[in-house]
């Protein structure tokens, strides 16, 4: 535990370092939410709620792309990575690090989202169902967290930065983050529970108190993230078997 607690302390000041960093975490999330919720959905509560929910997860999806993906190819370019991965630590205290600092930065970057909702929509929910929303979030950033640690181990940083940009957005827009949540499209409602936004966005929505998850979201949910658990361990072994064997 010592040791998890000081690679999270170390990263965590690594990046703080960097204050753009800290911006460009919950820049989109908030910009979507000015654009998109206040003009359209701001007063009904109950598309308002759903919408800065949306948000939530969109944090959250780009927390975990970005976090690991670009972050862990550009620390793989850096020296001083070899250097701490040939110490008798071993991988986890590194890669719990990463994740709990992943999942600081993105509670960090859903902030703007709940204070734009609360000051400029009719949103409402009570601190229980708040409480248990953001436990929903923890659960709900897996996949993509996991997605995240495949992209950064298995590519350099240029190519890691390309994907992440090239994925993010269509899993935002197929999943229904970005349209109406009580009347989203046609073609979006056809292929929105086959993408993990999607269950992503349902456990939230259920946890604070609109509707039940739908088994075929959750259970492609399931399969999203133990597929993108069983690359990320491929990813990082065979990172360490090419420069460290």
């Amino acid at each position: 535990m010592s040791l998890l607690l000081t690679h999270t302390r170390y990263q965590f000041m690594e990046t703080v370092r960097v204050p753009i960093a800290l911006i460009g975490n919950g820049f989109f999330p908030a910009a979507s939410m000015l654009f998109f919720v206040v003009p359209f959905t701001g007063d009904d509560s109950v598309g308002a709620t759903l919408a800065t929910a949306s948000m939530m997860t969109f944090a959250v999806m780009t927390g975990g792309l970005f976090t690991h993906g670009t972050g862990v190819s550009s620390d793989r370019e850096q020296p001083w990575d070899p250097y701490v991965r040939t110490l008798p630590a071993g991988p986890w205290p590194r890669l719990g690090g990463r994740i709990l600092n992943a999942l600081l930065f993105t509670l960090i970057g859903v902030l703007p989202v709940f204070a734009i909702s609360a000051l400029f929509t009719e949103a409402t929910v009570t601190p229980g169902r708040l409480a248990l929303g953001l436990g929903a979030l923890v659960v709900a950033s897996a996949p993509f967290q996991l997605l995240g640690l495949f992209i950064g181990y298995a590519l350099p940083f240029k190519g890691a930065l390309a994907v992440v940009q090239l994925i993010f957005l269509p899993m935002a827009v197929g999943g229904g983050l970005l349209t109406n949540p009580v009347n989203a499209p046609a073609f979006i409602d056809a292929i929105a529970p086959f993408l993990p936004t999607r269950g992503a966005v349902e456990l939230v929505w259920a946890a604070i108190g609109h509707g039940s998850p739908r088994p075929l979201t959750m259970a492609m949910f399931a399969v999203w993230t133990i597929a993108a658990g069983v690359l990320a361990v491929w990813a990082y072994r065979r990172d360490e078997g090419r420069r460290f064997s």
